[in-house]
């Protein structure tokens, strides 16, 4: 017997408003019954679980013990932009002169996610 990921739950302060962000990233739609001001909300990704947002009355205290890591369709530097026009902010540049390396961001309410290389940033460089 095994189990199966069902979703990845994120507590939040704001699960319909954090999860627009998360949905506005991935360009996947949130659950179709989800409003402003609901306790839960989902962004329905195309494969693998659903993202879950869960709000919850205390704030992010610490690090996340466990976050996303986005590999872009476009290459990692525009993709990074954009989601700093998004409202993500950079914790942590550990990109590197030749390319390798990823960028550690924080969605609107802190939470820590990656953003590596795309599939063409690799092949361009080999590796």
């Amino acid at each position: 017997m095994v189990s199966v990921v069902q979703n990845v739950a994120i507590d939040c302060a704001d699960a319909y408003g954090l999860a627009r962000f998360w949905s506005e990233v991935t360009g996947r739609p949130l659950h179709p019954e989800d409003r402003p001001g609901d306790p839960e909300a989902q962004v329905l990704l195309a494969e693998g679980p659903v993202l879950h947002f869960n709000q919850v009355p205390e704030p992010k205290t610490s690090k996340n013990r466990i976050h996303l890591c986005l590999r872009p369709e476009t290459s990692r530097e525009p993709e990074v932009e954009r989601l700093l026009g998004l409202g993500a902010t950079l914790v942590d540049d550990r990109r590197h002169p030749d390319g390798s390396g990823w960028a550690v961001l924080a969605d609107p309410e802190g939470n820590e996610f990656c953003v590596l290389r795309s599939a063409a940033d690799r092949a361009a460089t080999g590796s």
